[in-house]
């Protein structure tokens, strides 16, 4: 994921070295959709030093998800469950909402700025420099989750406004 035209402060990725499976996520289930997104994120914000993210100032980090299918192991499951008559747990109607992790990474990172999700990257990066550009952010957490047929990889970018990177 490029930010061209705004100020990268921090980056990470998934997988990393040594990653195999992300972290279970309390209410998340059957896919590693969301727990990669809070994964990637909390790198994210990790690399960040002691104090850096000031959401106490006003100014707020807002949080914006790329991603093409969302959550598609889910939809896949809730699909075949529909098709045979079985029962559809609870969780899947909260996690069939691709932002529903994105409030779970707000409220444990504390940041107080919007969430919105996106299907592609130049409308992921539209969005974070419309919020940058209209003050309803300080800094955006940009977050892509890309599917292939060997598995799910992560970026994620915070920025905010500022040079070429």
């Amino acid at each position: 994921m490029t930010a061209a035209g705004l100020e990268v402060l921090a980056a990470a990725g998934w997988p990393g070295p040594g990653d195999a499976e992300p972290p279970r996520l309390a209410g998340f289930v059957h896919s590693n959709f969301n727990p990669i997104v809070a994964a990637v994120a909390g790198r994210c914000l990790a690399e960040l030093p002691e104090g850096a993210l000031p959401d106490g100032d006003g100014s707020g980090t807002a949080i914006v998800l790329v991603s093409d299918l969302g959550d598609v192991e889910s939809a896949a499951h809730v699909a075949r469950a529909v098709d045979t008559g079985a029962r559809v747990g609870p969780l899947f109607f909260f996690q069939s909402v691709p932002n529903a992790v994105l409030g779970h990474v707000a409220a444990r990172h504390a940041l107080t700025g919007p969430v919105a999700c996106v299907c592609d990257a130049a409308s992921g990066l539209d969005v974070a420099r419309g919020l940058l550009a209209d003050g309803d952010a300080g800094r955006v957490l940009l977050i892509e989750l890309d599917h292939d047929e060997t598995g799910e990889t992560a970026a994620a970018v915070l920025v905010a406004h500022g040079g070429t990177s």
